[in-house]
């Protein structure tokens, strides 16, 4: 993955919800202010940007962001802009749903599974558990052909 270079000095989470409510007005999106914004901010600020956003608009910034951007740049602001753990966690629910579980898409689980570091993969059994009041590993286990299934135990 790529190394985002965080600027020295960082607009507040208001600036920054502010100029992305601008880029959602008129005619259009500005794609770009969003790159700008969210491209260069690090977990931590990205929450705080979502929190800002909600409290001044009273709107999710995560729902703005889907009604107003389309295709594969829509599908990656979203999963940037998530909380990683629950982004995670929606993604490997999303392959354990899938009626056709390809090697292609089972490579998420692998990569969820085996990438993460401990604290992390906790947060995605955590945020796994929240979201969909069901166990990772268990689903795993009935979800996933057998060879592919040894790999969670």
């Amino acid at each position: 993955m790529a190394t985002i270079r965080v600027p020295d000095e960082v607009p507040s989470p208001a600036q920054d919800s502010e100029t992305l409510n601008k880029a959602f007005r008129g005619w259009g999106t500005d794609e770009k202010a969003i790159i700008r914004v969210l491209g260069k901010r690090n977990e931590s600020q990205r929450k705080r940007i979502r929190e800002s956003y909600k409290e001044i608009y009273g709107k999710d910034l995560i729902d703005d962001l889907s009604s107003e951007l389309s295709g594969d740049f829509k599908k990656a602001v979203i999963l940037w802009t998530k909380d990683p753990a629950e982004r995670d966690a929606r993604l490997a629910n999303k392959v354990l749903n899938d009626k056709k579980k390809t090697i292609e898409k089972l490579k998420i689980l692998v990569e969820i599974s085996c990438t993460s570091s401990p604290n992390h993969f906790i947060a995605v059994r955590k945020a796994y558990c929240s979201l969909y009041d069901s166990s990772l590993e268990e689903d795993i286990a009935s979800s996933v052909p057998f060879p592919l299934a040894k790999v969670q135990s």
